[in-house]
């Protein structure tokens, strides 16, 4: 199959996310996870963070010189990168399989733009609460997120079996479908909503006694909250907080949008993804498994709420 520059990205990001993962894994079973906080207590980064951030930013730089990322953690020395985290190919299942879609096969190097969080649920991550964490590799082509890769570290890591399989790496890309994952719809005739379980707003609390829902998921991560809307076990993710950031929803948004679901802000709004964009989703998040559902959620949240979410950052 001919690779575009855009299935070349991805493919690798593939690779890269499990390399990123091993490291994740590494530093937890040495114990020694350099925890500091960044803004506050909800706001943490560990030497996982860093490790995992330099090897991913180091093996795209090491393959596509030109190519822009933004990383969570910002810029980091990569002088000192151990060699063996450089990951220097592409996943080749993940090249053979991804069909470019027409409108995307002329994109060019310059186009691109990644968003990196290589550990998201870093505080789930420290308190032990394993599958809320992930690796979220996004890749917007001009200010759309058209692709992503997310990456469970911990996937079945509660296993009972002699040496399981631990972690799994999914991908998606608009117009050409999802890999690794079954997509699941979501149990008919309710509604469950998750949300987040650690940066709660007044305004979080008001859109779910506006929306009534049968049960409420309250998670870490903005990758594992998406991804209970992928497997079937929620119908929306409903954030009217800004606490959210691009490198959490670029990955996320693509590979849901791949497989027909929505995400955007709480006003119904796309986000834009390129390089220069706000970093802080600042008017909240609101996604839901099945695209057609979106509207009933943007028309039944209250304007008082989609109104009060970016103010609401002013009184954290």
């Amino acid at each position: 199959m001919s690779s575009t520059i855009l299935t070349q990205v991805l493919a690798s990001s593939v690779a890269i996310a499990d390399k990123a993962g091993e490291i994740v894994r590494d530093i937890m079973k040495k114990g020694e996870l350099g925890i500091v906080q960044k803004t506050g207590e909800d706001d943490l980064q560990t030497q996982a963070d860093r490790s995992a951030q330099n090897c991913i930013i180091a093996s795209l730089a090491k393959q596509f010189p030109q190519l822009k990322v933004v990383g969570e953690e910002g810029e980091q020395d990569l002088s000192d990168v151990p060699a063996d985290w450089i990951v220097t190919a592409a996943d080749k299942e993940a090249a053979a399989k991804v069909s470019c879609p027409d409108k995307y096969k002329n994109v060019a190097m310059e186009d691109l733009t990644v968003w990196v969080d290589p550990l998201d649920g870093t505080k789930e991550y420290t308190q032990g609460l394993l599958d809320h964490v992930t690796v979220l590799i996004g890749i917007a082509v001009g200010k759309e997120s058209v692709a992503g890769v997310i990456h469970q570290p911990y996937w079945n890591y509660k296993s009972t079996e002699p040496n399981p399989t631990i972690g799994r790496t999914f991908y998606g890309l608009i117009g050409a479908g999802v890999f690794g994952l079954s997509p699941v719809s979501p149990p008919a005739g309710q509604r469950i909503v998750t949300t987040t379980r650690s940066h709660g707003t007044g305004l979080v609390q008001q859109a779910l006694e506006v929306l009534k829902p049968d049960q409420v998921l309250k998670v870490g991560g903005a990758g594992h909250k998406v991804m209970l809307l992928m497997e079937g076990e929620a119908h929306a993710y409903v954030f009217p907080s800004p606490g959210c950031k691009k490198w959490d929803t670029c990955a996320p948004e693509a590979i849901l949008h791949a497989m027909g679901g929505k995400l955007t802000d709480m006003k119904g709004d796309k986000y834009e993804y390129h390089s220069t964009v706000e970093h802080m989703n600042g008017e909240g998040v609101l996604a839901t498994a099945i695209g057609s559902d979106h509207a009933w959620y943007v028309d039944n949240i209250p304007q008082s709420i989609k109104d009060g979410v970016r103010s609401s950052l002013k009184k954290k």
